[in-house]
């Protein structure tokens, strides 16, 4: 559970507002709808704050952490950060670029295998003017030893380093231009389990110590709750539950945060997660009326065939996108049979 310095923090000014943020892809033929792989998606992240993004492939997770960093521009909506609208003004987007960044899912593809590790961590703090031209290779040294590596490293081929040693490599070239908020994207789903819990831990550490917000996307919970103080559960492009990670865990409202933490132990996620709804009719741009989990909804009601719920709550929380979240889970309407395409 969040410390009280943390909670107050969730109540302070946000350091990034996101405000019913929707992205459309064009349709890749004449029957085909327009993809909405966000969905009206409205959410604060405070500062300091990690706020994870859960959800199985295909929920928009990705897509919405390159939204708010402008890799996608946005069809509607706002990112405000600083007073600007980054979603609506590239130019503000452009000039508090430094501020918002980026640590891939893959280390080795983020780098350029031409440059020794030196080169990598150093061209970001030539680009942005952080310190002196003749300072920057301490300044490479330092960071790579706040990462965990020594400041040999930086002579170094990224082909001759580790997966984890790599990652470590990408969070310090991200350091060092000092950024307020810094989206993982499945940081560390591909390393061994001993080198993800390292990287978890400087990653924790690194957020207590410079203050610096994350937006962690993951789809392994128990990463989640390992790192993050709030949790955004996301179904077919919106968010349908966002709360305090442990309030999440311990009592989750929304069926599919339900059906998500069944799915972690022992049955694999195929087993109690159709794949054949929501997300992969999205892909074929189907419409769907009312609540896009209805098909998959173990408690509908008759409201969720026309009407859309929306993220409803008092405070950061719990808020629960879901007509039935609070009531008798005995009494919804079964599922229906779903339609395959």
């Amino acid at each position: 559970m969040l410390s009280e310095v943390s909670i107050t923090q969730l109540n302070a000014a946000p350091l990034v507002r996101i405000e019913n943020l929707t992205l459309e892809f064009p349709a890749q033929s004449r029957k085909a709808g327009a993809v909405r792989a966000i969905d009206d998606i409205s959410l604060d992240i405070a500062p300091g704050e990690i706020v994870g993004l859960v959800g199985e492939s295909g929920s928009g997770k990705t897509t919405l952490g390159k939204t708010l960093l402008g890799m996608y521009p946005a069809s509607a909506g706002h990112i405000w950060y600083k007073g600007a609208d980054l979603a609506m003004d590239p130019a503000a987007l452009k000039r508090h670029r430094r501020d918002l960044q980026l640590v891939f899912q893959d280390p080795l593809s983020s780098f350029n295998p031409r440059f020794r590790i030196g080169e990598s961590v150093a061209l970001p703090l030539r680009l942005h003017g952080i310190c002196p031209g003749q300072a920057v290779e301490g300044e490479v040294g330092k960071l790579l030893e706040r990462v965990g590596l020594s400041a040999d490293h930086a002579r170094r081929f990224p082909h001759e380093l580790s997966g984890g040693q790599l990652q470590r490599v990408a969070i310090a070239r991200v350091l060092g231009i000092r950024p307020k908020l810094i989206v993982a994207d499945e940081a560390v789903s591909k390393l061994d389990i001993s080198v993800r819990a390292q990287i978890l831990n400087l990653l924790k550490a690194i957020n207590r110590d410079v203050n610096v917000s994350l937006v962690f996307i993951t789809h392994d919970l128990n990463v989640a709750r390992f790192l993050c103080h709030r949790i955004a559960v996301m179904y077919f492009g919106r968010i349908v539950e966002l709360g305090l990670t442990e309030s999440i865990f311990s009592d989750p409202k929304h069926p599919y945060t339900q059906r998500l933490l069944e799915a972690r132990h022992p049955r694999p996620m195929s087993a109690v997660v159709d794949d054949a709804t929501g997300p992969a009719l999205a892909g074929r741009g189907v419409e769907l009326a009312g609540c896009n989990y209805r098909d998959r909804c173990p408690v509908r009601v008759s409201r969720c065939e026309v009407d859309r719920p929306g993220l409803e709550g008092p405070s950061h929380e719990r808020r629960v996108a879901c007509f039935n979240s609070e009531g008798d889970r005995g009494t919804g309407v079964p599922a229906r049979a779903v339609v395959r395409l």
